[in-house]
């Protein structure tokens, strides 16, 4: 018994009119949709073989692209055992780099379905965005953003990875995990960046107080906002987390690739994740990014030199030298030595600068002045010299009271006894 598809039984209806003369070869073919030439090859095997020849010659068979059984049984017993909670697509990528298994994504797909290891994720409706369009020049917007995460999946505690992506390609310009967002992370961060492709012409953030002072009514410039005013780069800060969707979009490829890959590298902390993160980025890089609208690269190599970089990120806080030039800083005593210049710097506004690393510097002016720190409760206030005692003896004489003047109104008392507001007079 022959069995036939419903567009093999309309080819024979048609075949059947051409026998008896009902339609001529070329309207058959029109009727068909095919050439008058093949139309004659499918007749003349039909005048041969009768119906069975209008049956497709793979019906039956295994198809000629039929993936090996052996092959697939491995790749099934792989995902299964290593990469079950992978998606369809790394799944396939990780099979081809680690296994030598090529598998087109739509096949691991039908495997992964096929064992229950992967459903499609009912796709919820989102409120439309204008699209924005790309920089065209690669480093002329930077997105920078930071991701608290489970990164570890439990081998450590939680963490935030910083991201700084770059607009016009999607490249990732730097990662770097840190324990939270701050701004000493951030400004690391941004020194590694400078370093390794010169400075940005903008970078763009969301309205993180480490980027934007919260205080409205009296806005206050953030220590990073600074050091991007010292180094001429432009900070723009995001009105929504859709207007930066690039580098959201970004954390959420980030938060299932990148964790997949520190499992298959065996990284269960922060150093050793930093240390190994730029060469997930290369990879990542070739995978994800796209050519710039333009070839022209906005990157400004930076000039200075690593210490002077060093100044420009660091945290400058003002402050003014008391009698005894000293000052409160972060709950220490700066104590300056500056023999031979104590009258000159009382009083005086110096800046500390406090870098990365934690160490500090203090300026007055430009000139370094040598200091040591010492904690409140361990101070003990320097000694006077005897020109000091002199000087403060003195001042102490010159505040002495003066009695008020003859028609000042305190002289008008009216009482029984002298006013006590009154210093009495002495005689010449």
């Amino acid at each position: 018994m022959i069995t036939m598809s419903q567009k093999e039984v309309g080819r024979l209806r048609v075949l059947e009119q051409v026998r008896h003369g009902a339609l001529s070869q070329v309207e058959a073919a029109n009727v068909l949709q095919i050439s008058v030439r093949q139309l004659r090859r499918i007749q003349r095997r039909y005048e041969t073989e009768g119906e069975a020849a209008l049956v497709h010659r793979l019906r039956g068979h295994s198809s000629n692209h039929k993936l090996d059984e052996t092959l697939v049984l491995r790749a099934q017993q792989l995902i299964a055992s290593h990469y079950a909670d992978f998606g369809p697509t790394l799944a396939a990528e990780t099979l081809a780099e680690r296994h030598g298994i090529a598998l087109s994504v739509e096949s691991v797909r039908t495997l992964m379905r096929a064992a229950g290891l992967w459903r499609a994720k009912r796709r919820r409706l989102k409120p439309i965005h204008p699209l924005r369009e790309r920089r065209p020049r690669r480093g002329e917007l930077i997105q920078i953003d930071g991701s608290p995460h489970d990164w570890f999946e439990g081998r450590a505690p939680r963490c935030t990875l910083l991201v700084f992506i770059d607009d016009a390609t999607s490249e990732l310009m730097a990662l770097r995990f840190a324990r939270a967002e701050s701004t000493t992370d951030y400004l690391l961060t941004l020194r590694g960046y400078i370093v390794e492709h010169g400075l940005p012409m903008c970078l763009y953030s969301d309205r993180h107080t480490i980027f934007r002072s919260p205080c409205a009514q009296n806005p206050q410039t953030t220590y990073f906002a600074r050091a991007l005013e010292r180094l001429g780069i432009e900070g723009i800060q995001a009105s929504s987390p859709q207007a930066k969707g690039r580098v959201e979009r970004a954390n959420q490829t980030l938060q299932d690739r990148l964790i997949k890959a520190m499992r298959l590298a065996d990284i269960c902390d922060i150093e050793a994740a930093n240390a190994w993160l730029p060469t997930y980025v290369k990879g990542h890089n070739r995978r994800f990014a796209v050519a710039p609208g333009e070839p022209e690269d906005a990157h400004v190599p930076y000039q200075g030199s690593p210490e002077e970089l060093d100044f420009a990120l660091a945290y400058h806080h003002e402050r003014r030298l008391s009698k005894t030039l000293s000052c409160q800083f972060r709950q220490q005593i700066v104590q300056v030595h500056a023999p031979g210049q104590q009258r000159r710097l009382i009083g005086q506004q110096v800046r500390i600068i406090e870098h990365l690393d934690a160490s500090l510097q203090l300026l007055h002016g430009r000139a370094s002045l040598a200091f040591t720190t010492v904690h409140k409760k361990d101070y003990v206030k320097p000694a006077e010299d005897a020109k000091s005692i002199n000087a403060r003896v003195q001042q102490a004489v010159n505040k002495r009271p003066v009695p008020p003047a003859a028609n000042h109104p305190w002289r008008r008392w009216e009482g029984p006894v002298p006013s006590p507001r009154v210093l009495p007079q002495t005689a010449p």
